[in-house]
């Protein structure tokens, strides 16, 4: 059981700030913790009561904040030590924490230490998991999450997406490329990747609950300066919802930008990426019966994604320009994809697309990332 007394903590600052400060004598109750913020990946420091700030920490080398009760990014309370604790300057991000399902006064003493929150053991479990591996994380501004889909098949949209995430690479920011379509043709082929040691997809399959973001981030192939969650090429496995859940939360949390290739077919593995997506990109070649594809695909899309926008590439049929094709699809325009010369024959992975930092195609990305940062206000590296 967890339950909000007033407000939610603050979200830590980017970077790593180590595990919370364990405030108990309860030796079964620290047990608990402990293994907790194990799972976590966290390693907390330990008092019988409220340490001083110039405290020498009692948690071995690494847990990477100094001793006191105002520097800690989580503070977790036993209920023995609440009235040790009142008294205690306030600050955000106390949780006191319980193993009394049924002991009523626990909210009192919550309101007493000013906790935000107050949390029994064990239904409170994966919740405060959660938030141990936030703060061991360091949680900040999540990562700008975009998608991309063809309205159409070879609309360009695998393509489009690599391109935009080595050009988010190059200008500095944390990047992450995902493939989300299991049938495609492997976007670390693209990259000149598909050999290359790290996790694809399958390793993931049976994740269940939080997946670490840092570990996440470490174990996939690095690629042209950012990182490249594909598929390999054995039997297609099926990536449970809550599995894509899991891992694409894991990217966000990491900051900097998440790009998302997406396949046409929204299933439930699909739809959990969508939910999570900041903004989604439509690629349709300006065609009559190009646009008449998009119009489905985007009202698939459209029952989960608010914020989709078209992108049209040419050439055009007659009668059709970008804003036309926009205008038919009842969607806002992000801008045409350019034609880039030799771009097929660099797509042999020594030159993914968008590597030409001075070609038109990374010029259109370096304008979207600009734009799109500024309106989301993301961009945390």
């Amino acid at each position: 059981m967890t339950g909000t007394i007033t407000h939610d903590p603050p979200h830590a600052a980017g970077g790593r700030q180590g595990g919370p400060l364990i405030v108990t004598e309860d030796t079964e109750l620290l047990d608990d913790l402990l293994r907790l913020c194990a799972a976590a990946g966290a390693t907390p420091e330990v008092h019988h009561s409220v340490p001083a700030v110039s405290a020498a920490p009692a948690s071995p080398p690494g847990a990477g904040w100094p001793g006191g009760w105002e520097a800690a990014p989580l503070v977790l309370v036993g209920d023995d030590a609440a009235r040790r604790v009142r008294g205690t300057a306030r600050r955000r991000g106390v949780v006191l924490v319980s193993r009394d399902q049924d002991d009523p006064g626990v909210w009192q003493r919550a309101v007493e230490i000013g906790a935000d929150h107050v949390l029994v053991l064990p239904d409170g479990e994966q919740w405060l998991v959660d938030r141990i591996a936030d703060v061991a994380e360091g949680v900040g501004r999540p990562a700008l999450t975009v998608g991309v889909i063809g309205g159409r098949g070879g609309a360009g949209a695998s393509t489009l997406a690599c391109a935009l995430a080595v050009t988010s690479a190059r200008e500095g920011l944390r990047s992450l490329l995902v493939d989300a379509d299991p049938l495609g043709g492997g976007l670390d082929v693209l990259l000149g990747g598909e050999t290359a040691e790290g996790l694809r997809w399958p390793a993931f399959a049976a994740s269940r609950g939080r997946v670490g973001g840092g570990a996440l981030e470490e174990s996939l192939p690095e690629l042209h300066s950012l990182r490249v969650l594909s598929w390999d090429r054995g039997d297609c496995v099926a990536v449970p919802p809550p599995a894509v859940r899991a891992v694409l939360a894991a990217a966000r949390r990491r900051g900097g930008t998440v790009v998302v290739d997406l396949p046409r077919r929204i299933d439930d593995g699909v739809a959990e990426v969508l939910a999570q997506l900041d903004v989604g990109l439509l690629v349709v070649p300006a065609e009559l019966r190009a646009v008449a594809a998009a119009g489905r695909v985007a009202a698939a899309v459209g029952m989960v994604l608010r914020d989709l926008r078209v992108v049209t590439r040419g050439p055009y049929d007659s009668g059709l320009d970008d804003r036309e094709v926009a205008r038919l699809l009842g969607l806002p325009l992000a801008g045409e994809v350019p034609v880039e010369s030799g771009l097929l024959r660099a797509t042999d992975g020594k030159r993914p697309p968008g590597a030409s930092a001075r070609g038109p195609l990374a010029r259109f990305c370096r304008e979207f990332w600009d734009r799109a940062l500024v309106e989301t206000g993301g961009g945390a590296a």
